[in-house]
């Protein structure tokens, strides 16, 4: 799909983090600690309900982790990471400096992951490595209320603060593909509460550099942000992303005017509505729709994370194959 070649189906490449652990006994907890859970869970949700990609994404503050932050465990939800910065009234970046992903142990669990994976799947499926994008590590190490503040308030410590992140990620994002990852997912979820000119000001020229490290490294980027991104599209158009996950409120015809035929656009499912809530019916009609309105090329996908308690026949039907 990406070389515009024939296939033989649509690209299925879902999103599963606590359901994927679940489908094998364990909790969410325990895949985020151990890249094997994560392996295993990856790879048996493939087999059993037809995906093409397996991820290593599993949860949003393992380089908070490394720059200095403090994780609270949860078995059942989310981790809590305590950032760096949110203690201080003023931002101040210089108290931090880039972490080592291979000297990280959350980091270095996930680059583990890639390579387990790469040992286990050969070349049968693409691996998907995942960083936090610029804006959303910097939201992460600030904490959220404080770090929209400094965008208004200390716009150029914000800066330092995001070139940091920047050169995080990069180092993440390379360590992840020289592990044996062939592509990186980049999650940008706190762009999606910004205005477009500061996110065009203060992120994009930052998240232009991830883009265009990952891609001198052979790999290819998949950028990720949750939310209503409409008013974002066209300068995101300008990153040359190969492929673009749009959340379930964004119309697809307008995102493929603006992004134009070159760019991988996926399906975009609500997960909390029809996928976890409609019949398998309703789901593939669904995909069918979806599809028709973005046209080539598109890969299947929802609007975001599987959640759990969709049933496993929602899931089986979403991956149905889709044929051209």
């Amino acid at each position: 799909m990406l070389k515009r070649e024939p296939v033989d189906h649509l690209p299925r490449c879902p999103i599963l983090m606590r359901f994927a652990a679940e489908h094998i006994g364990k909790t969410y907890g325990e895949f985020l600690r151990d890249h094997r859970v994560l392996a295993e869970a990856t790879l048996r949700c493939a087999e059993d309900f037809g995906f093409d990609q397996l991820s290593l994404i599993s949860d949003p503050v393992r380089e908070t982790e490394g720059f200095g932050g403090v994780t609270e465990f949860q078995e059942h939800t989310v981790p809590i990471c305590h950032g760096p910065l949110e203690d201080g009234e003023e931002l101040e970046p210089d108290r931090l400096s880039v972490p080592d992903p291979h000297a990280s142990p959350r980091m270095r669990d996930r680059i583990d992951g890639v390579s387990l994976l790469r040992e286990r799947a050969g070349n049968q499926y693409s691996i998907l490595g995942w960083v936090e994008g610029p804006a959303a590590e910097a939201s992460d190490l600030r904490g959220m209320a404080n770090f929209f503040m400094d965008l208004l308030e200390e716009p150029e410590a914000c800066e330092k603060l995001l070139d940091l992140t920047r050169d995080c990620a990069i180092r993440f994002a390379l360590a992840q593909l020289e592990a044996g990852a062939d592509s990186i997912g980049i999650g940008e979820a706190v762009a999606s509460q910004m205005s477009a000119e500061t996110y065009r000001e203060l992120c994009l020229p930052r998240m232009q550099a991830l883009v265009d490290a990952i891609h001198a490294a052979h790999g290819v980027v998949k950028l990720h942000i949750c939310g209503n991104i409409t008013h974002l599209l066209p300068d995101l158009v300008t990153l040359g992303v190969d492929i673009l996950d749009i959340d379930h409120m964004v119309d697809l015809h307008e995102a493929r005017r603006i992004m134009g035929p070159d760019t991988v656009l996926c399906t975009h499912l609500n997960p909390a509505g029809i996928l976890q809530s409609g019949t398998p019916e309703d789901i593939q009609a669904a995909v069918r729709a979806d599809v028709q309105a973005l046209g080539m090329p598109c890969m299947i996908n929802a609007g975001c994370e599987i959640p759990v308690g969709t049933p496993p026949e929602n899931l089986k039907a979403l991956c149905k194959p889709v044929t051209i």
